[in-house]
This record gives C-alpha cells, sequence and structure tokens, in this order.
C-alpha cells in the first residue's frame, strides 16, 4: 500500500472538478423533476428517490410532495402532485473516496524484502511510465509502423528487437540533449512557443524537416539551415554537427 501527497493533491483536484460536474447536471435534472405531475403522492415519492440514486456524490435532501391545483376548475380538485427538493452533496458517499484519496497498490512476486525494498519497488514502478510513453511514440502514425505487414514470427521478433533499439537510442539522445540544456542553463522553443529544458527529441526531429544535402560542383553544401536551426545544432555533440558540415 503506498500513499503519495502528490498524488492525494491531484485525486483531490480530481475529485472537485468531478463533484462541480455532478451538482450541474443534477440541478438540472431536478428542475426538470420539478416540472412534471404525478397523480399520486406514492409515484412522485417514488421519482424522487430514483432521481439522483445513481449519483456518486449527491443526494436529494428537503423533499416535498406539493400538490397542484388544475386550472379551469370551478371546485379547485388536486388531483396532481409535483416534486421539491435540494440538491446536497452526501458525506457518507464523499468520505471513503477522500481517504482513499492518494493511495495505491503495488503488487509483486519477489517476496524477500532484502531483495526488493518496498522503495526500490515504487521506484520501479514509476519508472515503468518512461518506457510505456516511449513504446506509444514508436506506436505513433509518423512513424508508419502500422503499415508493416510481417507474416512470419521471427520477422515479427526482429521488428520488435529493431523498435526497441530505436526507442533506446531515442531516449539516449532526448536525455543527451536535456542534459545540455540544463548544463548551459539554457532553453529552446517548444511546439507551443514557449521556452523549455525538455524538448522532445521528435519535436526536434520536425524542426529539422525540408533539409538536403546539396552536390553543386563536386561542392557538398547543406540547404535551408536556418539560423533557428543552427541555433537548435549547437546543444547537439560534435557527431551530429558533422552530418550539418559544422564540424
Amino acid at each position: 500500500m503506498v500513499e503519495s501527497q502528490k498524488r492525494r493533491e491531484s485525486d483531490l483536484k480530481k475529485l472537485t472538478k468531478n463533484i462541480q460536474k455532478e451538482a450541474t447536471e443534477a440541478s438540472k435534472q431536478l428542475r426538470q423533476l420539478s416540472r412534471q405531475t404525478f397523480a399520486c403522492i406514492p409515484d412522485a415519492q417514488g421519482a424522487a428517490q430514483k432521481l439522483l440514486k445513481k449519483s456518486k456524490y449527491h443526494h436529494l435532501t428537503n423533499i416535498q410532495i406539493e400538490p397542484v391545483v388544475k386550472k379551469h376548475i370551478t371546485d379547485s380538485t388536486t388531483d396532481a402532485y409535483q416534486v421539491r427538493g435540494t440538491v446536497s452533496l452526501c458525506e457518507q458517499k464523499i468520505q471513503p473516496i477522500r481517504s482513499c484519496a492518494g493511495r495505491f497498490i503495488i503488487a509483486t512476486n519477489v517476496l524477500n524484502e532484502e531483495v526488493l525494498t518496498a522503495e526500490e519497488m515504487l521506484s520501479k514502478y514509476k519508472g515503468q511510465q518512461a518506457v510505456e510513453r516511449g513504446f506509444r511514440f514508436l506506436k505513433d502514425p509518423m512513424f508508419l509502423t502500422n503499415s508493416v505487414f510481417l507474416k512470419s514470427p521471427e520477422r515479427i521478433e526482429a521488428l520488435g528487437l529493431i523498435m526497441g533499439l530505436c526507442l533506446l537510442v531515442y531516449t539516449l539522445g532526448q536525455r543527451q540533449l536535456r542534459q545540455t540544456l540544463q548544463r548551459r542553463q539554457a532553453k529552446i522553443p517548444n511546439q507551443l512557443g514557449r521556452l523549455t529544458d525538455r524538448p522532445t527529441l521528435r519535436w526536434l526531429f520536425q524542426c529539422f524537416q525540408s533539409i538536403h544535402v546539396l552536390v553543386v560542383r563536386q561542392s557538398v553544401e547543406i540547404s535551408n539551415l536556418t539560423d533557428e536551426r543552427l541555433s537548435l545544432l549547437k546543444f547537439f555533440p560534435p557527431a551530429c554537427q558533422r552530418y550539418y558540415l559544422l564540424s
């Protein structure tokens, strides 16, 4: 069992947002119910009880069944009823959710605490998120992986190995770029034009599209190498800069 203060703050913030959203929807349902008329009191009470039965955070309070006097009737006979009430927070429903906020369970088949401590298990669990994001990146349509059809299991395994190696190279390149930016205390624009020292290497790939090698009279030149791209290349190692004839 793990309890994270950061996760708790995030869960409580999400809970508040969900409560506000449900309160708006519940008030809308109550207004619709208050416009309906019922032939008898039990029918009106039943509708009131069903209104917020599936609600996660609210319930209906101050329920009143009021008679409605039909118009154009001289003897004022009341044979119709309407529901009145108030949408209120149900603490009995919310309290267990608040108590569990920030808590989650991690399971492992390594039962020896000397081999794997609780702190190490949590650290390894968090590390999986980066790996999962990496494979999501590899499956992006931009890399055309879904257009490759392989029939034999051996070729499928080979493609999986190649994708894993590509992800390793990509992760190492991105890590080196970010470390260089932090070491030099520099930042570069991201996709939104905001300065950051944690850009994705994928974004840098897009920045360097449409660059070509030109051979003019046996002279090799690089086209479309703008000042902006030259400024980005300063954060890459010499081995990468040589591809652009800079070192």
